[in-house]
């Protein structure tokens, strides 16, 4: 029998081992355990990562150079390279400059892998196509990998990684650009390139039963209207078929309050436990926990089961955030609010889910949610806080009938094996029960078995609601202590149901606290804000005909999308009364001339005296300063609360005059690439001028002096680095042919151009928030203009265009 060749015969002979750190390669022996996989960052040639799967004691390997995407839309190249050998799984350090993949590697995933149920993933290789589901610590779910077929004189073997559409899929911005360290070590790519040891484990906390939950709150509660609210001053979500509830965390520790502040944690075990993991220190969210089935439905019936039968196979989808690491959000925007939880939820982690929205189009949605079967949507004030009890700032707009009422008693059945006929139902309303009549399907012998049972133990000796002798007699009474949800047609005009439907019993709500609901008229609010345009028809710019009236209507529709950025931080305005092409000027204080709209912060100057500075809080103050004239806003980098700590640091590419916008988007790359060595995860935006910015967003905790001192060094490092294509010198001569690396908006009282800004430029051009991902699809800095609201609202509610929100992101040491 002819001798297998050796398959990591080409790893050995591309390396010496005399230079490099990189294992030596022999072939593992069969073993029992799972098969592993791991991911490699590697920074060589070109920044790639290494795709690595256990197979025949070998790990089979792919460069993948635009590193994996949760999206399943997203075809990721990946080249097939030498196998190679298992101690090479935890390989961790720098190849010699001048060896075989010469630079930096980091340990960015691992776990375990399986092949597809019934297929022989050897087999499968060799034709051309592996089908898997991963079990990593970034890596989850289904995945596929198929090579492609080759093109002439091709020599590398060109396969395709794509994710699986499953319950850990989500966006393209969600691996890469949120995992920034090792699995390992817990190391930067820059720490690992210095050699820096890795952090020592921390100790366990002294007295971790001190670490405080977040104390429950009674949740904020949706009104039922007749239809849905016109305008982009609301977002929209699918309202879920289940059981609402509060989710507190604290250092490892969770608890699921049900509305009424019952706590729950013990019925629904994994998704505590996958709370517990959420990469925060302290949480309370507000969601619902549902059941889905198998088309993607909820199921109120199957919920029910699910919890009988402990609690296990259900989601809950989280639609708000109270609280995050000890901050309290209620006062903020509900749009601001949702970007900060979906920053915790930017990796899928099942069976916790972000509640995804639309921005306007409500009624699109809603006629969609019915045609699913769904029970309807939830309209939501995009500039709206979070506020206790039930307000107008939440609707529900239901595409059937449904409700919960009181049992107060129930019927014999005349039929063999049938435990009753009917349950007589109630509402409370005037301080007392009111009879609203039966419901006596929807009952399966399981249901009607238990809720004799429970019957038995709470029966009452006489009537517990008034009640028509014909609708009642017979009847066996209980005490209204059970909730029940119930489908119905109609309700007559005295409060009697019709076509009555049982969907299950209530555990979450009080009895004393079911009334009637009966949808309430809405009138149509347009626009949302009491703010009257005046002079609407002036042209503002007369190139592309926007009037103020234009400006303001659009500043209307973009302010759910623009809230997140601007809300809650000092404000320099560029106002422009007489339109963009006549005088304009800065103003960043107020004498009180623009309204109750627009708030003012105290904030001390150089000098110890204080100035009375701008800030909005909602589109309605946003609309007030384009009342004033205003065109353009621009932000501090720091909120109202502590405008002496930074929230975010911003380079502006600023190119000079000769260059084109390949150049700049080169540029915007590399700054990304560099930040994220370090540490930090970045966004990307048209300025809707020349250039891009390259934002990070930051915990507030380092100071203006630190925050300035480190973009000062950064910017000096790149321009020192390649002289001829960045310079970080201010004045004009020193541009020439380069690109202006400005750090100087990184300091106390500068300001930066606010997303979704309008600027007072030819064209009427927006700065605009964009995927790295999209950056090649742009031929210039302002590529969205106000004539695009529609599209620019689009992308605001795709996921990946959420705002600042990344998880604990710190100034890194430079």
């Amino acid at each position: 029998m002819a001798k297998r060749a050796d398959p990591l015969a080409t790893y050995n002979r591309k390396r010496d081992f005399a230079k490099t750190a990189e294992p030596a390669g022999k072939v593992a022996r069969k073993r029992a355990k799972s098969l592993i996989f791991m991911v490699q960052k590697h920074d060589a040639t070109r920044l790639h990562f290494d795709f690595r799967l256990e197979l025949q004691g070998t790990l089979k390997s792919w460069a993948v150079t635009r590193g994996p995407s949760l999206d399943p839309a997203d075809n990721r190249l990946s080249v097939r390279t030498e196998d190679h050998p298992m101690s090479y799984a935890t390989f961790e350090g720098t190849i010699p400059k001048g060896e075989y993949g010469g630079g930096t590697v980091m340990l960015w995933d691992r776990g375990t892998w399986e092949p597809l149920p019934g297929k022989d993933p050897v087999k499968t290789l060799a034709e051309g196509h592996l089908h898997f589901t991963l079990h990593g610590e970034r890596m989850k779910g289904e995945w596929v990998m198929f090579r492609l077929k080759p093109r002439a004189k091709e020599k590398n073997e060109n396969w395709i990684l794509k994710k699986v559409d499953d319950d850990y899929a989500g966006s393209s911005t969600g691996l890469t650009d949120t995992f920034l360290t090792s699995v390992a070590t817990g190391r930067t790519m820059n720490e690992i390139a210095e050699g820096k040891k890795a952090p020592a484990r921390r100790a366990p906390r002294a007295k971790a039963a001190d670490a405080k939950l977040p104390r429950f709150r009674e949740p904020q509660k949706a009104t039922l209207v007749d239809h849905v609210p016109a305008g982009a001053g609301w977002i929209h979500e699918m309202k879920y078929d289940g059981y609402r509830c509060l989710l507190a965390i604290a250092d490892g520790k969770a608890r699921i309050y049900t509305r009424s502040g019952l706590d729950w944690t013990d019925r629904f075990p994994e998704i505590a436990a996958a709370a517990r993991a959420l990469p925060v220190r302290s949480a309370l969210l507000d969601g619902e926990i549902v059941a889905v089935d198998d088309k993607g439905n909820t199921d109120f019936g199957a919920l029910q089961q699910a919890i009988g039968e402990g609690g296990r196979g259900l989601a809950l989808f989280l639609f708000d955030a109270l609280e995050i690491d000890g901050e309290d959000l209620a006062k903020r925007p509900t749009v601001e609010r949702k970007a900060r939880l979906a920053a915790l939820l930017d990796t899928p982690r099942p069976p916790l889910l972000y509640a995804d929205h639309i921005v306007g189009k409500g009624e699109q949605l809603f006629e969609a949610m019915c045609r699913a079967g769904q029970e309807g949507i939830v309209s939501k004030k995009a500039d709206a806080a979070y506020r206790s009890g039930r307000t107008k700032a939440w609707l529900k707009i239901k595409c059937t009938n449904r409700q919960e009422f009181v049992i107060v008693g129930w019927t014999e059945s005349d039929k063999a094996g049938r435990g009753f006929r009917a349950l007589l139902l109630a509402v409370n309303e005037g301080g007392t029960l009111r009879y609203a009549g039966k419901v006596g399907t929807g009952f399966s012998n399981a249901d009607q078995e238990a809720l004799l049972e429970r019957f038995r133990r709470i029966e009452a000796k006489s009537p517990t609601v008034a009640a028509p002798r014909s609708e009642t007699r017979g009847a066996h009474w209980v005490k209204p202590d059970l909730v029940a949800e119930i489908a119905f047609g109609s309700i007559t005009s005295d409060g009697i149901l019709r076509h009555a439907s049982f969907l299950g019993l209530r555990g979450d709500k009080p009895a004393e606290e079911v009334v009637a609901e009966r949808p309430q008229p809405l009138a149509d609010e347009a626009p949302d804000d009491d703010i009257r345009i005046s002079n609407p028809q002036r042209m503002l710019f007369p190139e592309v005909k926007v009037t103020k009236g234009d400006l303001a209507a659009y500043y209307r529709a973009i302010g759910p999308a623009m809230l997140p950025w601007v809300a809650e931080r000092p404000v320099s305005l560029v106002r422009c009364p007489q339109g963009r092409a006549k005088k304009c000027f800065f103003q960043k204080h107020d004498s009180g001339s623009f309204g109750d709209h627009v708030r003012h912060v105290p904030i001390a100057e150089k000098d110890g005296h204080k100035e009375d500075y701008l800030y909005v809080e909602d589109t309605a103050g946003v609309i007030a300063c384009v009342q004033m004239g205003t065109i353009e806003f621009h932000g501090w980098g720091s909120r109202v609360a502590d405008v002496e700590k930074a929230d975010r640091i911003v380079f502006d590419l600023d190119p000079d005059e000769g260059l084109d916008f390949t150049a700049v988007r080169k540029a915007a790359r590399d700054l990304r690439r560099q930040l994220a060595d370090m540490g930090l995860t970045t966004f990307a935006m048209l300025t809707g001028g020349k250039g891009v910015h390259v934002i990070a967003p930051l915990t507030p905790k380092a100071e203006w002096p630190e925050v300035k001192d480190f973009c000062r060094r950064f910017a000096l490092a790149l321009a020192e680095a390649e002289p001829g294509r960045f310079t970080a010198n201010l004045m004009k001569a020193q541009r020439k042919g380069r690109i202006f690396i400005d750090y100087l908006r990184n300091q106390r009282g500068a300001t930066a151009i606010v997303p979704y800004s309008v600027r007072a430029r030819d064209g009427a051009p927006v700065a605009a928030p964009i995927n790295w991902d999209e950056l090649d699809d742009y031929e210039s800095g302002h590529a969205f203009s106000v004539r695009d609201v529609e599209k620019l609202l689009d992308r605001a509610g795709a996921r990946g265009l959420k705002g600042w929100g990344v998880a604990e992101q710190v100034l890194p040491d430079l």
